[in-house]
């Protein structure tokens, strides 16, 4: 291959391609323009990367073997046809894999932004511009130049998929609503391609969900939910007794925020406590909780 080698491993796979009713053992080749799956010098499965629709780790259709949870599941098209290849190895192998893949097939992908479409509940007059799209550790960027805007998936409070009318033609959008300086903004990305938004979506389902499991883990009370809306509502906590804004004892106010603090939802700064980009995020989901 002319192109630059990504990954190079061995591994198991199988595919609906393939003869066989069992995986085999191989090298599991990733590149920048193709994945290939190669048995042996004479048996290799070549895997166009702007052919794969889909992409899941740890699903296995049941018909492909019976394989562990440290799989990489891929859908793709050939010959007029949609099929599925699995690939096994272990869980850092696979987790780094998967990673990568992902990134081949996104990087660079030509994206028309509105970076704050909306601001709190204002809406923006600001434009769409276009930008390279990069998956980077813990973050999503938008890159122009030397000029480049990237969204903290650990601020991210929802997202979801619509279509928008720009530049003439109907375009599927990214919708992401996250926090920014304190701030909920929503965010807007326009794809050319269905095919790499869905790949998109798929990758930011799989950090989301993990992000969320993490929050699914804090013992969040009543009173845990009220402190942290409280310093969400109020911001600048500078000269504001929190203790006062609840009702509360100050004594249990500040036994509260130190288990906030132990959670990761605020941290001290130098003019008192205030959120981390997770807490931010809780904050905003649950106010419509307590408000209530």
């Amino acid at each position: 291959m002319s192109e630059s080698v990504i990954a190079d491993f061995v591994g198991q796979f199988n595919s609906e391609v393939a003869s066989r009713g069992d995986p085999v053992k191989g090298r599991v080749v990733l590149s920048q323009k193709r994945l290939v799956l190669a048995a042996s010098e004479d048996d290799k499965l070549t895997i166009p990367l702007d052919t794969i629709f889909d992409i899941a780790i740890g699903q296995v259709p049941p018909d492909l073997g019976d394989f562990f949870d440290s799989t990489v599941t891929i859908a793709f098209e050939k010959g007029g046809r949609r099929l599925v290849a699995a690939i096994e190895a272990d869980d850092e192998k696979i987790e780094k894999f998967g990673t990568l893949l992902f990134k081949a097939i996104i990087n660079g992908t030509e994206t028309t932004v509105k970076e704050r479409a909306r601001v709190g509940g204002r809406v923006t007059d600001d434009e769409f511009q276009s930008a390279g799209l990069f998956l980077t550790p813990g973050s999503v960027e938008f890159r122009r130049g030397d000029d480049t805007f990237a969204i903290d998936l650990e601020t991210v409070s929802d997202f979801d998929r619509t279509s928008r009318e720009i530049a003439g033609g109907t375009r599927p959008v990214l919708v992401v609503r996250h926090m920014q300086n304190g701030t909920a903004v929503t965010t807007l990305a326009a794809l050319a391609s269905s095919r790499k938004m869905s790949i998109l979506g798929r990758y930011l389902r799989r950090e989301y969900s993990g992000l969320m499991e993490e929050l699914q883990n804090v013992d969040l009370t009543k009173d845990k939910k009220e402190v942290l809306v409280a310093m969400y509502s109020t911001g600048d906590m500078e000269g504001m007794p929190l203790a006062g804004i609840l009702g509360k004892d100050s004594a249990a106010v500040s036994m509260l925020l130190q288990d906030l603090e132990a959670d990761g939802l605020i941290q001290d700064g130098s003019d008192g406590p205030t959120l981390t980009p997770k807490g931010q995020v809780v904050a905003s989901r649950f106010l419509e909780d307590v408000n209530v």
